[in-house]
């Protein structure tokens, strides 16, 4: 007899503990120096390490496996209490320091974070986008609305019938002359605002995109902020708000519809940075109608960072559990050994194949998402600086830097959430049936992930907006020899690879393929290739002919902006030791993310040789796994994720997935209570009287003899 350690048991059972312990203490790197570089230096390591010890010591933030059973009320309510507690540590982070704290609870508890990142971030992004610096500061830091105290913003941009075509919003903010305000109008049921966080219960004001209308001309759609509730928090006159209900995932936020009628805000409600009405009704327009939506620009950069993050997790689990459990006797097992364990998931190369991918999406990802992060603060400072000097050449500096900026932030959103999506169900699926259990964390990742794919519309909306200015820049290289300048620049490459050149090949054996550079200058002529095609079918139609190629060519120019900005990285990295390692992960993100998922391409363009993607599969891959597989673990551990940001049974830190989980299902659902609360119902179903009972006995050969005399 033997006992574990917990219970008492008549037999040995898995070791699954053990099996983790074996794989971290032959860990070749020190995981906290590499976390270093995921988080972008030290000092950024240990203020997020410190930040996540915090809050799992909080009473109220702590999260654990209970989570996974609360019902829609019950989210609501928690969410609330969480963003009480949070606005405490407002009152003394910095706002970098607290958009970090944000960043780490959108992991382990997402709604909470979007339903704070609503306020401090859609709704004041807005005002400080669209709204001059005195309006910024009256509406953020005098109303208090930075500490979550005060008032409390929501974001007006999306309506029944309208989402990714911004520019076709139909609420209307039309001047009045004699009174000085605008009147908000919701015209019909398509103009409702809708899907707006907040709006059902919480918000206090919003900043709402509506049409300006000035003595009866459209201007288009600008920024207003509009109060729906007063300091009571009763709806303002003329203003109708609800719930728009249970929804896929992340039921903790309160979205709600909007619909305004007739109500009237003063002109200086208007957010006036750009675009300006006089008391007399002079229009001012923005020098570029884009620039109002800079406010998504922030939302697009959360939403790559938590990719990063969302990837590292669900890695995370599925390779944890892939360590402990074992299944069937593979090749590395003596099969004649009746006393030889199980094959461990993680030693099938299939396995390798399904995870380590994801792996290495968080990884590169992480890096683009600390640059694309830097990116936006350094432009939109310059921006505001630019404005606030009345600087035009600095302010149409800033406006082509915008552009850019939309065009990387764009496919780097759309590409980045769609893998973590992937992610999530793939990881899911390598877990079995244990994935499919809500304790282990997959179920409601996913349903509260996907909602990332449809911010700011489809991602294959935002995929195509990216797609045409690379084919735009293509036909003027063409037409006009215009230099590309930007993250684009490498089109400028066009005669090189095009024409004469067309069948020049870039990758064409396995040297080639494990050159991490000539994989990056394979996926510029890939777009290069690709986008000429597109830009001659666009001159025989039309841009809305191409829109599949479009979508192709924004994956591609993420995939090229990834790889790019990791590799620099690496290379100024200064943990030299841990650069090998790196450089394994950006190879196998090349050959696996980039180059098998996008095979089609590489061969029709001839960018790749059909003997390179043949030896890619058979020979590449497997040697790059091969090469990962003696450090995953460190390469899991060094994302620095606690257990309860995992908060997956069969994803903790010791490995010890039966026992944790297990005990976890038993706490959640008591073994004691034998009944369930519709017991009697079962118990009338089986033990009901006999059929001839119920009918009184009176179809029996008795009650037939009586009948018939």
């Amino acid at each position: 007899m033997s006992f574990t350690k917990k219970n008492v048991s008549l037999a040995e059972g898995p070791d699954p503990r053990s099996s983790i312990q074996t794989e971290r203490a032959n860990s070749k790197f020190n995981p906290e120096q590499m976390n270093y570089f995921l988080e972008g230096s030290k000092e950024r390591s240990e203020l997020f390490k410190g930040l996540a010890q915090q809050m799992e010591r909080d009473p109220v933030l702590f999260t654990d496996g209970s989570y996974y059973d609360l019902t829609k009320d019950q989210q609501r309510e928690l969410t609330a209490l969480k963003i009480n507690r949070l606005a405490r540590y407002r009152e003394t982070d910095s706002i970098d320091t607290f958009n970090k704290r944000l960043s780490l609870v959108g992991v382990f508890d997402p709604q909470v974070g979007t339903r704070i990142g609503v306020n401090l971030g859609l709704f004041l992004s807005c005002i400080r986008g669209n709204g001059t610096a005195e309006q910024l500061k009256y509406w953020a830091f005098d109303k208090e609305t930075s500490n979550i105290k005060g008032i409390y913003g929501c974001f007006g941009m999306t309506e029944l019938a309208h989402g990714s075509n911004v520019a076709g919003l139909e609420t209307t903010a039309t001047f009045d002359k004699e009174t000085d305000e605008f009147v908000i109008n919701t015209p019909h049921i398509g103009a409702t605002k809708w899907w707006i966080g907040g709006a059902a219960h919480s918000a206090t004001h919003c900043s709402v995109y509506a049409r300006l209308i000035v003595d009866g001309e459209d201007y288009g759609v600008k920024t207003f902020v509009v109060p729906l509730r007063d300091s009571n928090h009763d709806l303002m006159p003329g203003v109708t708000v609800g719930d728009i209900g249970a929804k896929m995932g992340r039921d903790g936020i309160d979205n709600g519809w909007i619909q305004f009628s007739n109500v009237r805000i003063p002109r200086f409600f208007m957010l006036q940075k750009f675009c300006k009405v006089s008391a007399d009704g002079d229009v001012v327009l923005p020098p570029l109608e884009q620039l109002s939506y800079s406010a998504l620009l922030g939302g697009r950069v959360m939403m790559v960072l938590d990719s990063y993050r969302m990837l590292a997790r669900m890695s995370t689990i599925a390779l944890r559990y892939a360590i402990g459990r074992r299944q069937f006797k593979g090749d590395n097992v003596d099969q004649n050994d009746p006393n030889a364990l199980e094959t461990q998931l993680i030693d099938y190369p299939l396995h390798q194949k399904r995870l380590f991918p994801y792996l290495a999406a968080a990884y590169v990802i992480s890096a683009s998402a600390l640059k694309i992060e830097h990116t936006i603060e350094t432009t939109l400072e310059e921006l505001d600086q630019a404005v606030a000097k009345e600087d035009q050449r600095a302010i149409f500096k800033s406006i082509d830097d915008m552009k850019s900026l939309f065009v990387d932030s764009g496919s780097l959103k759309s590409t980045a959430t769609w893998l973590a999506a992937e992610a999530i169900d793939q990881c899911r699926q390598a877990c079995g049936g244990h994935g499919y259990s809500s304790y282990n964390g997959f179920g409601k990742a996913y349903n509260d992930w996907v909602v990332q794919c449809t911010w700011e519309g489809d991602n294959n909306v935002l995929g195509m907006s990216v797609g045409k200015p690379i084919v735009r820049e293509i036909i003027n290289l063409e037409d006009k020899d215009k230099k590309v300048r930007g993250s684009t620049a490498f089109l400028n490459q066009l005669k090189e690879y095009t024409g004469s050149n067309s069948s020049k090949v870039v990758l064409d054996n396995v040297a080639d393929l494990d050159d991490i550079n000539k994989v990056i200058k394979a996926i510029e002529v890939a777009i290069i290739r690709l986008g000429q095609e597109a830009a001659s079918t666009v001159r025989k139609e039309s841009l809305d002919f191409v829109g599949a190629e479009l979508v192709q060519l924004s994956k591609l120019k993420a995939h090229h902006y990834l790889l790019s900005e990791y590799v620099r990285r690496v290379n100024e990295f200064d943990q030299k030791e841990l650069v090998p390692y790196l450089l394994t992960i950006a190879k196998l993100y090349g050959a696996t993310v980039v180059l098998d998922k996008f095979a089609g391409i590489f061969l029709t363009f001839n960018v790749a040789s059909t003997k390179a993607i043949t030896d890619l599969a058979s020979i590449q891959i497997p040697k790059l796994c091969a090469e990962v597989r003696p450090n995953f673990v460190a390469y899991t551990y060094s994302f620095q994720q606690s257990d309860m940001i995992v908060n997956a049974a069969i994803g903790k830190y010791d490995g010890d997935i039966y026992e944790n989980y297990f005990d976890l299902v038993k706490a959640q659902n008591p073994p004691s209570k034998t009944k369930a609360p519709y017991s009697a119902a079962l118990e009338a179903m089986l033990n009901r009287p006999s059929l001839e009972a119920r009918e009184r006995f009176e179809k029996t050969d008795e009650t037939a003899e009586i009948l018939s005399k």
